[in-house]
C-alpha cells in the first residue's frame, strides 16, 4: 500500500510562515494530481490547493496570495508554503493523491493522517 506522511505543523503566531511537506511511500512508478485539504473543529475538509504532475495549480480563494503549493516528482513529495498566517487557518491539514500508479496494480484516492497548524498568539 502507498502512504503518505505529513509533516511540518505546528503552533505559529498570526502573520508567521510554516512549510509543511508530505511524502508519499510505497511501490510508486507515478503519482497523480496532490493536494492539501484542512479541516477545522465542527467543519468540513475544505480543499485548500492542488497540483497536477504537470505543475498546474488550484488555490481556494481564502489562501490565494499567500500560500503556495509545489511538488518534486523524484521525490513524491508535495509541501505547501504557507504565510501570512492567522488564526481563521487553524485546522488540520491533509495531504491527499488522486491516484497513484504502482508497479502492479493502481491505487485511487489516498490520505495523510493529518498534522495540526495552530495560530494563536
Amino acid at each position: 500500500q502507498v502512504q503518505l506522511v505529513e509533516s511540518g505543523g505546528g503552533l505559529m503566531q498570526p502573520g508567521g510562515s510554516l512549510r509543511l511537506s508530505c511524502a508519499a511511500s510505497g511501490d510508486i512508478l507515478s503519482i497523480g494530481t496532490m493536494a492539501w485539504y484542512r479541516q477545522a473543529p465542527g467543519k468540513q475538509r475544505d480543499l485548500v490547493a492542488d497540483i497536477t504532475s504537470g505543475g498546474r495549480t488550484n488555490y481556494a480563494d481564502s489562501v490565494k496570495g499567500r500560500f503556495t503549493i509545489s511538488r518534486d516528482n523524484a521525490r513524491n513529495t508535495v509541501y505547501l508554503q504557507m504565510n501570512s498566517l492567522n488564526p481563521e487557518d487553524t485546522a488540520v491539514y491533509y495531504c491527499k493523491v488522486d491516484s497513484v500508479r504502482r508497479l502492479r496494480t493502481w491505487q485511487f484516492d489516498v490520505w495523510g493522517q493529518g498534522t495540526q497548524v495552530t495560530v494563536s498568539s
